[in-house]
């Protein structure tokens, strides 16, 4: 017990303070989103781009299977889900200062995922 407090101790003298205010870590948060948002937009265009030629060229089912009209809506019921999950979560803190912060790190969260489910999409025939 006093080994493993002897270590922590040792660790937090030898890791330096990085003092933020409520504000800047909003901010971060608020970035982390923008990013992560950017990031999902670029994969949505791709995947949605992608189901448009494979709809286009899929003439077998009387002009293709429908899979950009599925993505376009499985996008907006999507974003709908995160929007107001977010909403949800962030009201753990509502009206404190931390619920904005709260509420962007969990839009960048899932919009994370997000990107990684349309890049999982973009399968190649023959799987």
């Amino acid at each position: 017990m006093i080994r493993s407090t002897i270590v922590v101790a040792a660790l937090l003298i030898a890791t330096p303070a990085v003092a933020q205010t409520q504000a800047q870590m909003n901010r971060q948060a608020g970035a982390q989103y923008t990013a992560a948002d950017a990031a999902m937009t670029r994969a949505w265009q791709r995947t949605y781009a992608a189901m448009k030629r494979r709809d286009a060229a899929d003439t077998s089912r009387g002009g293709g299977f429908g899979y950009a009209v599925a993505t376009l809506a499985s996008q907006r019921a999507w974003l709908a889900f995160r929007d107001t999950q977010c909403v949800i979560e962030g009201g753990e803190y509502a009206g404190g200062s931390m619920q904005p912060m709260v509420r962007a790190q969990c839009l960048a969260r899932l919009t994370r995922e997000r990107t990684t489910q349309l890049k999982h999409m973009m399968w190649q025939r023959g799987r």
